[in-house]
């Protein structure tokens, strides 16, 4: 495969190799892997765009396509090129919550990735019980079994008309478990009501997160993961057992269930609250390799 001539991405200037792999590897999406060949290059797939990414020393983030794509705005729009991160960062409460502030330094730079809304809300579907790694593989062996090649050896993901088709049972063999069930029932739902996807986009967050929870085998977490990383919902507080740790620790939300964590994740940390969720994730995990 011949890749065209590397180009600048620059709204992703400055930001250290760490905040880098959190941004790409960190659980907003599941289509990216660092390419074995070489460890600081990243290939990654949405909607119907292969790229590479690769930082050089000083830095600077460059991205290549396949010979014959132009770059396509869809590029600079997934990466935020639209979105003044730098004043949402200050208009959090960080002045305020030193554990915040600490985290934000740590990760100076990281933002919410804006992914295609169906690919966003399969890849959490099958997140539930699984680690990152195992929901990539669900979701390249779904894109291999039943989405168009991209390039060679490269596949998209297949639309919600495609899978309405696939039986039950073939969506197993892609190591989906019980959540196949809850797939092929998504997939006929969305295939008959193709403006579900506007109509969440298009709502204010918790008519948007009723909608989404609505479907089968979506709950609140799931919900609320689509909501910010699919539909720019930033308001949005996603809550795993991660958070439950951070939010017990840092805040004292003992024995606190997700559902009041969320709610006061929101009212705490405001209408960018889901960026917040992302500095007190990323540096959760962090600690606790």
């Amino acid at each position: 495969m011949d890749w065209a001539k590397w180009q600048s991405l620059p709204q992703l200037h400055g930001i250290s190799p760490r905040v880098l792999q959190e941004l790409l590897d960190g659980g907003q999406s599941f289509r990216w892997n660092r390419l074995p060949e070489k460890m600081d290059l990243w290939q990654g797939v949405f909607g119907k765009v292969v790229i590479q990414i690769q930082q050089q020393a000083d830095g600077e983030v460059y991205f290549r396509q396949p010979v014959g794509e132009e770059a396509d705005i869809a590029i600079f729009q997934y990466f935020g090129a639209e979105v003044d991160w730098d004043g949402i960062v200050n208009k959090l409460p960080w002045r305020s919550d030193a554990y915040l502030q600490e985290c934000i330094e740590k990760f100076t730079g990281l933002r919410i990735l804006r992914q295609p809304f169906g690919e966003t809300l399969f890849g959490f579907l099958c997140s539930t019980a699984k680690q990152i790694t195992q929901i990539k593989q669900c979701c390249e062996q779904v894109a291999k079994a039943f989405g168009p090649e991209l390039i060679k050896g490269v596949y998209g993901w297949p639309d919600w008309n495609v899978l309405a088709e696939v039986p039950e049972a073939d969506l197993r063999k892609c190591k989906l478990g019980y959540r196949a069930k809850y797939i092929a029932a998504v997939s006929r739902i969305l295939a008959k009501d193709p403006q579900f996807e506007q109509k969440v986009l298009n709502s204010d967050y918790e008519p948007a997160r009723q909608l989404l929870m609505s479907l089968p085998g979506v709950g609140e977490k799931v919900a609320d993961c689509v909501l910010l990383f699919g539909a720019g919902k930033l308001e949005a507080f996603p809550v795993d057992t991660w958070m439950i740790k951070v939010m017990s620790r840092i805040y004292q939300l003992e024995n606190w269930d997700s559902g009041k964590v969320a709610h006061f994740g929101r009212v705490h940390f405001g209408s960018a609250a889901g960026l917040a969720q992302q500095f007190l994730f990323a540096r959760e995990r962090q600690i606790s390799v």
